[in-house]
């Protein structure tokens, strides 16, 4: 017999359900939500309120056929995944691959339909919100001035992964360690944390080692390249390659707008990358101290197309996000709802979309979320400005969920 989960699902049977998500698997005695951290189902009234705007003159208008490439990336990543693994376990509750992948699935198959049948939306999946609320920040593809040949005009070199540069999964090592890594290199017979952003760019521990891929115009510039993760380079032939992550030093990222916070040196209201940009610009004799307080470095790689998220598959500008897989997981749809800062503008607009969770970053932790904005001009203004509380609310296939449930119940009368 197939199990409904009705939207005015009564205490007892929400209790039921999170006592089935618990870690412990069979837990008998009755669960409570964490008011601080996990996923927790949203009622009808305020679903209704939720999905209203998607469609609402104050919302972002959601175009849903754009969506599809997106999800199809999904699918193929999520493909690959075992599906009764679990994907995150995060609070009271536990989501596998499985739910996910019929999660995409499913909307895949009613996005055409979307449009006249928004209710769809709440018949095929059972809603959750992210708890504790989400920081949303941006990112972007950042356009630079460049040349792949060694020229004075362009005396800044972006690096491949280097030669001597090892990675060490700690998985293999230790089942708490799992997902981390070490990178290192081999000096004098001995394991010693691969060179920093003072090492590199201000010493020469990688100058003329053949590992450049393009050169630029910026230090700056290249620091900014770096946070943001990928860009398109503007060759003087009218040409342009994308640049793209391809690997890290392992050093802590330390972020530059805190630190100048930290030392008067900007206020914290306004701050911006636009704001950065324009202090260093001002005070170049500070650049060499304050770039080499972020020890972390990221290598690149050209390429003819991207941008490329951590499941290798093009990102979406104002769709794809950026999150801590642990609490989000590659491959998730979510909704989210915020407000967005636009330029000369005092208030923030309202802005409500379904976005997909396919990149990762080295700052996103937590329910921390990174919208990527894209590129140009509009995409950097937003991503520099963009630092809002913001909600998150995940839909799992009412399907799949069905069926989750009834196999912990068989499996717990075992």
């Amino acid at each position: 017999m197939r199990v409904y989960l009705p939207y005015n699902m009564s205490k007892l049977v929400l209790v039921s359900i999170f006592a089935f998500f618990m870690l412990a698997g069979c837990a008998t005695k009755n669960v409570q939500p964490d008011a601080v951290k996990g996923f927790f189902q949203v009622d009808k009234t305020q679903l209704n309120s939720i999905l209203s705007r998607l469609n609402s003159a104050d919302g972002e208008k959601q175009s849903w056929i754009s969506l599809a490439s997106g999800i199809n990336e999904n699918i193929k990543y999520l493909s690959r995944k075992q599906a009764d693994d679990v994907a995150v376990k995060y609070g009271n509750m536990e989501i596998t691959w499985g739910m996910l992948a019929r999660t995409n699935e499913e909307l895949l198959e009613i996005l055409p339909e979307l449009d006249v049948s928004p209710d769809l939306l709440k018949d095929k999946f059972v809603w959750f919100a992210l708890s504790p609320r989400t920081l949303l920040t941006g990112y972007y593809e950042p356009y630079l001035e460049a040349s792949l040949t060694p020229d004075p005009a362009y005396p800044y070199p972006l690096y491949s992964v280097p030669a001597d540069l090892k990675v060490l999964d700690l998985g293999k090592f230790h089942y708490r360690w799992k997902g981390e890594q070490l990178i290192y290199k081999i000096e004098d017979g001995a394991v010693v944390p691969y060179d920093d952003r003072k090492a590199i760019d201000f010493e020469g521990a990688l100058k003329n080692k053949g590992f450049e891929v393009a050169w630029v115009k910026s230090l700056v510039d290249v620091f900014i390249l770096q946070i943001q993760g990928s860009g398109r380079l503007l060759l003087a032939d009218g040409s342009v390659k994308h640049i793209l992550y391809a690997g890290k030093n392992g050093q802590k990222y330390v972020s530059l707008g805190k630190v100048l916070i930290d030392r008067g040196l900007m206020p914290k209201e306004g701050m911006s990358m636009q704001g950065i940009k324009q202090f260093l610009k001002n005070n170049p004799d500070l650049v060499e101290e304050l770039l080499i307080t972020n020890p972390s470095y990221v290598f690149f790689r050209l390429d003819d197309s991207g941008p490329y998220g951590a499941m290798n598959a093009p990102l979406t500008p104002m769709a794809s996000v950026a999150v801590d897989s642990s609490v989000l997981p590659l491959g998730s749809m979510a909704l989210l709802t915020t407000k967005l800062p636009e330029a000369g503008v005092d208030d923030k607009k309202p802005f409500t979309k379904i976005v997909m969770a396919q990149d990762r970053g080295g700052a996103i932790k937590g329910t921390r979320v990174d919208l990527f904005c894209g590129s140009g001009s509009d995409a950097e203004f937003l991503a520099g400005h963009l630092n809002s509380w913001s909600h998150i609310y995940i839909p799992v296939s009412r399907e799949a969920l069905n069926q989750y449930l009834l196999k912990k119940s068989d499996e717990c009368k075992k």
